[in-house]
């Protein structure tokens, strides 16, 4: 039985950090409901103005994408980055007109290798995805170097000890304090403010990056 529920555990944990065929569908379903709470808190602190270029990187579910489309508007433009070839696929359905007009650009990439030229955005968000990252102080030099000097980068993860709670997250999540994010990026160069989101029963934390 420990077994089974093992391979459970570390399927669910994989699909969260790729979501991919029959079980991605309802990945991303969960992955839109239960975030969407830390994205929409997460676009308000990067501070996103009319016409801005901004980005959601690991979009995940896609629910990113359609509330910056809307903070953005008619004259902005949306990029989503995402690792997984489905939920491209899916996003790509759901967004093919502003795709067609040239409001939004989705492109397959990592955290630690972003498809985007350097100070090429006025904002971007990323939630809850360092957890699936190997190499911190890489992706938040790449986060860093899309982002134009004093536009804001804003990094969602969940409280690291909380997250140790749920059983899942012992199958390949890397769980990092607040501390040691907020020291990667500053090594990247950039002010960091950090302002917490109640979001039971995970306490949310939301560190909004400036790169200099």
């Amino acid at each position: 039985m420990n077994g089974v529920r093992a391979r459970l555990l570390s399927t669910l944990a994989g699909q969260l950090g790729n979501p991919h065929g029959v079980l991605g569908k309802g990945v991303a379903f969960i992955l839109n409901r239960g975030n969407r709470r830390a994205i929409a808190g997460a676009i308000d602190a990067a501070a996103i103005t009319p016409g801005s270029t901004v980005a959601d990187i690991g979009f995940g579910g896609g629910a990113g994408l359609s509330l910056l489309l809307e903070r953005v508007g008619a004259m902005g433009t949306v990029h989503g980055i995402e690792i997984s070839d489905d939920m491209l696929t899916r996003a790509r359905s759901a967004h093919a007109r502003e795709i067609d007009s040239g409001r939004m650009h989705l492109a397959e990439g990592s955290l630690a290798a972003l498809p985007l030229a350097d100070d090429s955005l006025d904002a971007s968000i990323t939630v809850n995805t360092l957890y699936f990252v190997p190499d911190l102080d890489a992706a938040c030099a790449e986060l860093a170097r899309v982002d134009r000097a004093g536009g804001h980068l804003v990094i969602g993860i969940g409280a690291a000890d909380a997250m140790a709670k749920i059983p899942f997250t012992a199958y390949g999540f890397t769980l990092r304090p607040v501390p040691e994010v907020i020291d990667a990026l500053e090594r990247a160069g950039c002010s960091v403010t950090h302002h917490e989101l109640p979001n039971p029963p995970i306490p949310h934390h939301l560190l909004v990056a400036t790169p200099a």
